[in-house]
């Protein structure tokens, strides 16, 4: 059988959602095989029409044009995938219908995610379909949403005063979190999971203000204690923007949607073709800067052995007045500890592929529109801030238990190719100041 439903769109500075064309999923009990679309014709006439999906769905379609996507896995298209909820939103949705883990149609999914799901989509049964409500709770319902998280992980019921979760936990990834108001703005509550080895929402904070010191982008984060000692972490929702009483919508998609890719292509894909399609579709004054900022995070992810780096970890924000595609600022990185010596990254970094080595990163400087030197400076500064997280972990209030814990997952940059930048700032040495 089939769902017939419409796909709007928040488009640039407005705070009210139009449809942007027709969307049929074919289903068959609760697989989804095929997704059909159709864009209308007065949002083609619309001049600040963005398209849904880069790749799938151009704005070049004529009015009425029917794209069947009919991929092994997934059957849906890109940016639609990346506006249904993922394993976290899957299991919160599930226990507010009170049914089993993955027992519902896509179309079911893809409807009940609500209001704050991830980027400017909306998804209903009918033209004439009102937004669905809801307000996100403010900070100070940190603990009832923990609560109400601890609950889900445990498979255990959620009673009429934890429902909120079932509004605030909607977002996509594979950790228990939550949105909330914090300082006029949306943010997302992170928090520990019940096998954590470490304290992950300090850590994953730490980390992140560990990036932007080294000069990445990356959102405006916090971290919380609750009474029962416990840490939440809160980062800035860059998808979101504060608008008088209202949240204006930004279009965003993941690098995943980006290459026209699903997720059983994720795994060693180039981080050269991020950098290619941001030449392809990124804003023009931008394709300097993306490109750049892309180049030190593959370098900080190498120094700190965040092999999570996966397509979906990262993502592009619509750009109305440029027309094309900016880089997101960083989000979902957290050291991982381990052993071995000879690590590798989810994507794939240089000429030998996933190896996550600071030459191997080196020798793909071109792919990214730098000089060799450039690359090298990059790769160096960010290696002479990393040295550093313990320091700024600890000011951080990461406890020392917890640096312990994370400590192997911290290169030494002399291990891992160092040299060759070195040699590379030698040859090209800064001019005095």
């Amino acid at each position: 059988m089939s769902w017939n439903g419409w796909a709007f769109i928040y488009l640039p500075g407005k705070a009210v959602a139009v449809p942007a064309g027709s969307l049929e999923l074919v289903e068959q009990g609760v697989e989804s095989t095929t997704s059909i679309f159709g864009y209308g014709r007065r949002y083609l006439e619309r001049p600040d029409a963005v398209p849904v999906d880069p790749l799938s769905l151009p704005l070049g379609c004529r009015p009425g044009d029917e794209l069947t996507y009919t991929p092994a896995l997934p059957p849906l298209f890109g940016a639609v995938r990346d506006a249904a909820p993922d394993f976290w939103g899957r299991r919160v949705l599930e226990a507010r219908l009170k049914v089993p883990p993955d027992s519902l149609p896509e179309s079911v999914y893809l409807l009940q995610a609500g209001p704050h799901r991830f980027g400017a989509l909306d998804f209903r049964s009918d033209l004439a379909s009102p937004e669905a409500p809801g307000l996100l709770p403010p900070l100070t319902e940190l603990e009832y949403l923990l609560e109400a998280a601890d609950r889900i992980q445990a498979g255990a019921p959620i009673p009429a005063q934890l429902e909120q979760i079932f509004l605030a936990g909607s977002m996509g990834g594979a950790r228990p979190k939550a949105l909330v108001i914090h300082d006029g703005e949306q943010y997302l509550a992170k928090f520990p999971a019940i096998k954590d080895g470490f304290n992950v929402p300090a850590v994953e904070r730490a980390c992140l203000e560990l990036a932007r010191k080294a000069g990445l982008d990356v959102p405006p984060t916090d971290i919380k204690t609750l009474a029962d000692g416990r840490q939440v972490m809160l980062i800035e929702r860059f998808d979101r923007r504060a608008a008088g009483d209202a949240f204006h919508r930004r279009h965003c998609v993941s690098a995943l949607t980006l290459l026209g890719k699903h997720e059983a292509e994720s795994l060693g894909a180039p981080y050269e073709d991020i950098a290619a399609r941001i030449g392809e579709l990124g804003v023009d004054a931008g394709v300097k800067a993306d490109r750049r900022e892309l180049y030190g995070r593959i370098a900080f992810n190498i120094l700190v052995s965040n092999d999570d780096d996966h397509l979906r970890n990262h993502a592009f924000v619509w750009d109305g007045g440029g027309k094309g595609w900016r880089l997101s600022p960083m989000y979902d990185v957290v050291p991982r500890p381990q052993l071995a010596h000879e690590r590798y990254l989810h994507l794939s970094v240089g000429p030998r592929g996933r190896l996550a080595t600071l030459d191997n990163l080196l020798e793909a400087h071109g792919s990214f529109g730098l000089l060799r030197k450039d690359a090298a400076a990059i790769i160096d500064h960010i290696a002479r801030v990393t040295r550093e997280w313990r320091n700024l972990f600890e000011d951080l209030g990461v406890s020392a238990v917890d640096c312990d814990k994370v400590a192997s997952a911290f290169r030494r940059p002399g291990d891992i190719g160092l040299d060759a930048v070195e040699s590379a700032l030698r040859r090209h040495p800064a001019p005095a100041e």
